[in-house]
């Protein structure tokens, strides 16, 4: 899978995701720590990547997408520690790899997560 990571995750969060195999990118590494989050979304959306926030807006812009193909992992956890984030990250890769490719919120909490196909109301 692909992924950008943005500013609110930890940039070893990314490192691991390429350990594990899949191809991914974080803002700061592309020199785009200050880039709008609507262009961040264009930007996922133009290179197939799934959003991995901590933010809650991209939440409601995906919502928004009229149809548009894109997934975000919404992070919305107490213990934000890196080894923490992985671990939760790793369960939702394992349950929600579908989903995603096909479009979808995934909202991590520290003991579930819950998946929201797009576009919201599409009947999955």
């Amino acid at each position: 899978m692909r992924f950008l990571g943005d500013m609110c995750v930890d940039i070893r969060v990314v490192h691991w995701l390429r350990e594990q195999g899949h191809e991914a990118a974080h803002l700061r590494e592309e020199g785009l720590h200050r880039m709008p989050n609507g262009e961040i979304f264009t930007k996922a959306i133009s290179e197939n990547r799934v959003i991995l926030t901590f933010d809650l807006d991209f939440s409601e812009i995906a919502a928004l997408s009229h149809g548009k193909k894109v997934s975000v992992i919404l992070f919305r956890l107490h213990n934000t520690r890196r080894f923490n984030v992985i671990k939760r990250l790793s369960s939702v890769l394992r349950d929600s790899r579908e989903a995603l490719d096909k479009g979808a919120v995934v909202v991590v909490e520290e003991f579930r997560h819950r998946i929201r196909h797009l576009p919201i109301g599409g009947g999955e």
